[in-house]
């Protein structure tokens, strides 16, 4: 991929992650970097296929940084996501990519769709396989509701200390589950 074609994601990323798949048009981000709305589409024909292109970057960064670590207990891989989506909206402000398209998921084309569960899918299935234990894929799905509520609440308070609340309990769930 160019650099440009890099950029350009860099940039869509940042505005999805701030409003949503509407927050952003290939005009706004050629001007940003100073090219013409057609080199846009020459790197990416469709807004949709930027928007999924986006979501499958994030996401391969996203398991990278969680992926499994010799000794790992459960509790350490559920404060390594916690971990990671706080860093999120502590480091500006924004929500996760795939929490903030899910959200609009009914009204997306459906290549982001696909991105959009893909995501979530292997989350859950990454979380059930290394925190094991009695409804191992329940509790998965909790330790995700959290963690993007979470962002919402602390984006809406305005206060990370809203994220913090509202996952604190989790590693706590975890050992009682």
């Amino acid at each position: 991929m160019s650099e440009t074609a890099d950029r350009l994601m860099d940039l869509a990323e940042a505005r999805i992650r701030e409003a949503g798949y509407r927050g952003f048009s290939f005009r706004d981000l050629a001007a940003e970097i100073g090219i013409k709305s057609a080199s846009v589409h020459h790197h990416f024909p469709t807004k949709a296929g930027m928007a999924a292109a986006v979501a499958r970057r994030y996401g391969e960064r996203f398991f990278e940084l969680v992926g499994r670590r010799e000794g790992e207990t459960p509790d350490d891989v559920i404060d390594m996501y916690r971990a990671i989506f706080r860093q999120e909206i502590e480091r500006d402000g924004r929500m996760c990519l795939n929490g903030m398209l899910g959200a609009e998921a009914g009204g997306l084309p459906p290549e982001v769709v696909d991105e959009i569960e893909t995501y979530f899918r292997r989350c859950i299935d990454d979380l059930s396989s290394r925190i094991g234990g009695p409804d191992a894929v329940g509790r998965a799905f909790h330790v995700m509701a959290a963690l993007e509520g979470g962002l919402i609440l602390a984006r809406a308070y305005g206060d990370i200390s809203a994220f913090d609340h509202a996952t604190a309990s989790l590693v706590t769930h975890a050992l009682a589950a």
